[in-house]
């Protein structure tokens, strides 16, 4: 600013020189009144040069504030992700009980949010709530929704051979328990015997650790909460589940799962779980409780199977005075897939959780349908129950229809 001021004085003073004598007074207001202008002007170009640097600091800093989130993993968009599944049923069964009722009715069975964040590379975490029957209400009033955190746990990698897992997990046995979503097994419903004898879901809070071998052999171990059933209850391992909601601990229950999968397409698996106290000290006529547990997987082409077996034994002298001492069933599946869109299945299953006693207590099932994928992750299910079961129980045969979805 300072060349263009001294133009405008020499071109003042010029026009002062050149003036008339009666003109001198106009002419001192005239420089005055530029003097004025100029320094406004001067004063208005630094304001302007002051902003503008404070924006170069401000992008400056912006730049820096994205290198810093670029460079964390964790802090990226991308790193929070969402998921889910879900089931909507109808049940068409008729009960074979005299004067039982049947089962006609129309369930959104599970609607399931999945949301995970990723830390870092070595530190995940999981989590999945779960919506039962479509809402929860008052179980005294007869309702059976339910609102539940399914998985929370965090993910631990410390090596592509160890991870460990901390939190509330699914346990580590059996097909469906840790892989459940609709698509990814035939007919509407679960299994029965993963669904009474291990059962399917089952989840505890703990600490479990895998070690990945060499020639595709895992090995998971896992200390958690344990179950809690009781005599009212017949000692069924199902009714003894907790579901971390301030569960009893005070006794753990330790469980070793291993794994091979060597040959791709076959899945060969163990589970031992064992417990010292199934009651949680509740009940002196009580003791351990020790679930085994093997099955197989077999996709081979368009063929695939499914076998497995599971048993509980129950110590003491309250559980074996009603058979529930033992508590086993298994069952075999084999399926085909015409396409990749269309699949047919047929399963035997059979399961007593009151098989230590010699009354008739097993219950039977053969289940076949129909499975259309329209997408690798929608599926459509169509199947026919037929069930054996002991006398005055009640007894379901009919049609189940399904719609399921995962993302």
């Amino acid at each position: 600013m300072k060349q263009p001021r001294h133009l405008a004085l020499a071109l003042a003073i010029t026009g002062i020189l050149s003036a008339p004598a009666h003109a001198e007074t106009n002419t001192e207001d005239r420089l005055r009144a530029l003097e004025l202008r100029l320094n406004t002007l001067e004063n208005e170009n630094r304001s302007l040069k002051d902003q503008v640097r404070q924006t170069e600091q401000k992008v400056d800093a912006t730049g820096t504030q994205m290198e810093r989130i670029a460079s964390q993993g964790g802090a990226s968009s991308t790193a929070t992700k969402f998921g889910g599944y879900g089931e909507l049923h109808l049940n068409k069964l008729k009960n074979r009980k005299a004067g039982g009722s049947n089962k006609d009715e129309l369930d959104l069975h599970r609607f399931v949010i999945f949301m995970g964040h990723e830390f870092s590379e070595q530190i995940r975490f999981f989590s999945e709530l779960e919506v039962e029957h479509a809402m929860a209400k008052d179980t005294a009033a007869g309702s059976s929704g339910v609102v539940a955190v399914e998985q929370a746990y965090l993910d631990f990698t410390v090596s592509d051979a160890l991870s460990v897992k901390a939190g509330m997990m699914v346990m580590p046995v059996g097909i469906i328990s840790e892989t459940h979503e609709p698509p990814t097994f035939y007919g509407v419903e679960r299994n029965p015997v993963e669904t009474s004898i291990i059962p399917t879901t089952w989840r505890e809070g703990g600490v479990a650790v895998t070690a990945r071998m060499a020639n595709n052999i895992s090995i998971d171990g896992m200390i958690s909460s344990g179950l809690a059933t009781t005599a009212a209850k017949n000692y069924a391992v199902r009714d003894g589940r907790l579901s971390v909601a301030s569960a009893k601990a005070k006794d753990p229950a330790y469980t070793a799962r291993l794994k091979w999968t060597g040959i791709p397409g076959i899945e060969l698996a163990t589970t031992v779980q064992h417990q010292a106290d199934i009651t949680q000290s509740a009940d002196a006529t009580a003791g351990a409780a020790t679930l085994y547990e093997a099955h197989a997987v077999v996709n081979h082409g368009r063929f695939g199977l499914r076998t497995l077996y599971a048993g509980w034994n129950l110590d003491g002298s309250g559980p074996k005075a009603v058979g529930a001492d033992k508590q086993n069933g298994w069952y075999v599946e084999p399926s085909w897939k015409f396409t990749e869109q269309w699949g047919v299945f047929v399963r035997r299953s059979t399961w007593d959780n009151r098989a230590g006693d010699v009354a008739d207590s097993r219950y039977k099932q053969t289940d076949f349908g129909v499975n259309y994928w329209p997408h690798a992750d929608v599926v459509v299910k169509l199947d026919y129950q037929n069930q054996q079961v002991p006398g005055g129980q009640d007894e379901f045969d009919g049609f189940n229809l399904g719609l399921g979805y995962q993302f």
